[in-house]
């Protein structure tokens, strides 16, 4: 049997721990280094880590900056208190949905406040599909 089968589906608890454990130890060794060809594998993971939270974890339906938003609000943040995003501008950027987070900024914001780093990622993900969305449109 393979040292680490790979991830198709999560269906299970004991495969949803399996995925994270596995997740983070990926994002420990690649980063936010896109060029690694492992970094792919983080992407699909944390949407199957995501898909499986919604289902069976009851995530609240909200995009990850309305999560950000709530957590900062809850915790009596401004944007100059998340070094962890970078400065002031770079977290202006990311509320507004300009600027997508990366593996790193999510990481470490789910440190901070304690939460799978999958309720961030759809900020990422948001800011990808509106630049498309602009894109076709021209």
């Amino acid at each position: 049997m393979a040292k680490n089968p790979p991830f198709l589906a999560i269906r299970t608890e004991r495969e949803y721990d399996a995925a994270v454990q596995r997740l983070n130890a990926l994002v420990d060794d690649v980063g936010d280094n896109t060029k690694d060809a492992r970094y792919r594998l983080i992407e699909t993971l944390s949407v199957l880590i995501e898909a499986y939270d919604r289902e069976h974890h009851g995530l609240p339906d909200a995009s990850g900056i309305e999560v950000l938003r709530l957590l900062m609000e809850q915790h009596g943040l401004t944007q100059k208190d998340l070094a962890e995003i970078g400065s002031q501008g770079v977290v202006s950027e990311v509320l507004a949905g300009r600027r997508r987070l990366n593996v790193r900024q999510t990481q470490a914001l789910a440190r901070r406040f304690g939460v799978d780093p999958g309720v961030f990622l759809d900020a990422s993900r948001s800011v990808a599909r509106r630049r498309q969305e602009r894109a076709s449109a021209s």
